[in-house]
């Protein structure tokens, strides 16, 4: 993977990606719920600059290819490697909520996007309870 800057905008639009890219569907909605809820602006780049970082993302998982074609869209190491990115704790809650908002975006939270939330909380250390206070009334 690209080095990206600790914490830096393009580091949580790769996790996002990543989540994206995870269930081997890319669905439009997901795309139009960063829109609805402004997670571009939230994170802090352009549609147009997630785009980049999303395509970036899938070169690199073209990139990591094993010799027959087969792409691990899922690899623990990837994954913890994409998460390591990201230390600073509010932005690890808000990475959180995103994912559970991208989850849902097509109607069908799959067993691999859980999977990922799940280690995500496990990895930062954080539980549904420190979502919940963290963004309570908002």
């Amino acid at each position: 993977m690209t080095p990206l800057p600790q914490n830096s905008p393009e580091a949580m639009a790769r996790i996002l990606a990543m989540l994206m890219m995870a269930d081997g569907n890319m669905d439009d909605r997901e795309l139009e719920l960063l829109e609805k809820l402004k997670l571009y602006d939230i994170i802090g780049l352009s549609r147009k600059q997630f785009i980049e970082v999303l395509h970036q993302y899938c070169d690199e998982l073209e990139a990591s290819a094993e010799q027959d074609g087969t792409i691990h869209l899922v690899d623990r190491a990837r994954i913890d490697e994409l998460l390591d990115t990201i230390d600073e704790p509010k932005k690890r809650l808000l990475l959180c909520a995103m994912v559970l908002d991208l989850s849902k975006a097509d109607a069908d939270f799959s067993e691999v996007e859980m999977a990922i939330f799940t280690h995500m909380l496990d990895h930062w250390h954080l539980t549904l309870e420190d979502l919940e206070t963290a963004f309570a009334g908002e």
